[in-house]
């Protein structure tokens, strides 16, 4: 009985502490999926430096538009890109379809609409991985067929 009460002693604040880690994990996917889900409603209200705002000084970004490798922007660089975006496509907007967090990552689908300078009409599905840190984006991979 002894023996197990020791064991019991010792292996309680295990459970404690992997009980508290689980919960904060998923408090911060909480969170991550939260910021994620205002920095799609400030893109669809072309509030670009608040949307902006959701993403770290200086974020990388994976963008077909910027080639094929990672750069770095900053906050000021974005709300720029986006800027120019809504003036080739005045009524571009982002429908989300799909979130899913997973650690410090939240994968993001979603279908961008809009009309070209010409009046086209177009509907382009997206994933975009966005990773946080301290509820910051620190990277946002978005990846779709130019």
């Amino acid at each position: 009985m002894l023996r197990n009460m020791k064991a019991l002693h010792w292996f309680l604040p295990l459970i404690t502490l992997f009980v508290s880690c689980q919960l904060a994990h998923a408090q911060d996917e909480k969170k991550n999926v939260a910021a994620a889900k205002k920095m799609f409603e400030a893109f669809n209200k072309h509030e670009w430096s608040t949307m902006a705002g959701y993403y770290s000084d200086e974020a990388l970004f994976l963008d077909p538009s910027f080639g094929t490798e990672c750069v770095s922007k900053t906050r000021k660089e974005t709300v720029a890109k986006y800027a120019e975006m809504e003036k080739m496509f005045p009524d571009i907007y982002d429908e989300i379809t799909g979130i899913y967090p997973s650690g410090d990552k939240v994968i993001v689908e979603f279908t961008s609409t809009g009309t070209t300078p010409d009046g086209t009409k177009f509907k382009l599905p997206i994933i975009a991985v966005l990773t946080f840190k301290n509820g910051l984006i620190v990277k946002d991979a978005s990846y779709f067929d130019q």
